[in-house]
């Protein structure tokens, strides 16, 4: 740390509030050309004041009293000085007067990120979702854990945070957590927004996470195949909740929708399109991007078979799509009788739907785009994936082409 220019100086000052000549002996405190000033709360009279000493002058009782209470607060300030310099922390007049005055000005990093989560709860749904609130929360209650685990406290300051402090919580993600790897940088990624903002704010000087890698791991996520999704629609379920999770699986098979967008469905979102046909028009609970998706005949045969639900009705929804839990325990049973050893969730549907249903039959990755909701094609690409059937397609397109250029060839 480089070398300030510090120095204390004890003065007099006047104060409109007295009525005598006594003045309050104040403590001017200069770093590097910069003064804050500390009242010592103590009166003096100026006829017995030496301002080049900056003491109180006589042999009598109160000017000892006083000039030892000076020396005291003069060994209060350079021991700030010291316990600044020790911490890392700024050497400043401010923060030398606050630590004299016993004020804690540190940024402590679980109030800050408790901060930072009041202000998304405050904004929740307008500008973000329940579902973020609750990663941010999460992320707050792993810290709050990492802390006391590594660091044996209940809080520490933000200064503190440093490269070895982001490697040690990845680690406890993994190891004591039990988090497989991309979960970890999820949770690291949610951290990294509370601690840019300490950066933008001037509370934190460098980027604890420069050098550290977030990147995920490409995660190969299931999906049906063209037979696999045959079987599922057209096995026959005895038991109608069986029936009923099927039906809404399917429908999502070849529509994309997420959970919470089949979940919260309304009939008042079921629009009829430029092209006469019916069409789903509404926004992602997820990102509250729009999502415009026609309506294949499948998906329209479901509709029609709920159409007079009860439960529906009531519920002025679409489907009647039961917890996220129940769906996937039924779903598993499911799979089970269609001979699918595959880990069948519901969101298999959505990938489903992107892959065998859309990018196989050659729709173009925008359009896909598009209907699944997604703000960008990297989005879509995580999703979706070329199966074989698809380069099989385009390979037997280019496999035409050139057989027709080589008779051509031999024509000629």
């Amino acid at each position: 740390m480089v070398e300030k220019t510090l120095g204390f100086m004890f003065f007099l000052k006047h104060s409109r509030k007295l009525e005598n000549k006594e003045m309050y002996i104040y403590l001017r405190i200069t770093v590097d050309g910069r003064s804050n000033e500390l009242s010592t709360k103590r009166l003096w009279d100026p006829d017995r004041w030496n301002a080049r000493l900056g003491r109180a002058t006589g042999n009598g009782e109160d000017a000892r009293n006083i000039n030892a209470h000076l020396d005291v607060l003069l060994q209060e300030a350079h021991k700030a000085r010291k316990v600044l310099m020790d911490n890392d922390r700024d050497i400043t007049a401010e923060n030398i007067k606050n630590y004299i005055l016993g004020i804690d000005d540190r940024k402590m990093i679980l109030e800050v990120f408790q901060d930072h989560n009041d202000q998304i709860a405050a904004l929740v749904p307008r500008e973000y979702s329940p579902g973020t609130l609750d990663l941010f929360k999460r992320t707050l209650n792993h810290t709050r854990s990492f802390i006391q685990w590594k660091y044996r406290e209940v809080d520490m300051d933000i200064r503190k945070l440093n490269y070895e402090f982001i490697s040690q919580y990845a680690f406890w993600l993994k190891s004591v957590r039990k988090c497989q790897h991309n979960s970890a940088m999820k949770y690291l990624t949610y951290f990294k927004k509370t601690v840019l903002l300490c950066i933008k704010y001037g509370w934190l000087k460098s980027d604890p996470f420069a050098g550290y890698n977030l990147n995920r791991k490409e995660v190969e996520k299931p999906y049906l195949t063209e037979d696999e999704l045959e079987r599922v629609a057209t096995k026959s379920l005895r038991s109608a909740r069986l029936g009923n999770v099927r039906d809404i699986f399917v429908f999502c098979c070849y529509t994309g929708l997420a959970y919470i967008d089949a979940k919260q469905l309304k009939r008042s979102e079921l629009v009829k399109g430029f092209d006469g046909e019916q069409w789903i028009v509404k926004n992602r609970q997820k990102t509250d991007s729009p999502s415009r998706i026609p309506l294949l005949p499948p998906a329209l045969r479901i509709l029609e078979k709920y159409e007079d639900d009860p439960q529906c009705q009531i519920k002025n929804v679409v489907l009647p799509v039961l917890t996220n839990q129940k769906m996937n325990e039924y779903l598993k049973e499911i799979a089970e009788r269609c001979d699918i050893e595959k880990l069948l969730t519901f969101h298999v549907a959505r990938h489903t739907f992107a892959t065998t249903v859309t990018l196989s039959n050659g729709v173009p990755m925008e359009t896909v785009s598009k209907m699944l909701g997604h703000k960008n094609l990297r989005q879509t690409q995580h999703y979706a994936k070329i199966v074989d059937a698809k380069i099989a397609y385009d390979m037997n397109k280019l496999r035409e082409k050139l057989s027709c250029k080589a008779e051509v060839m031999i024509e000629v």
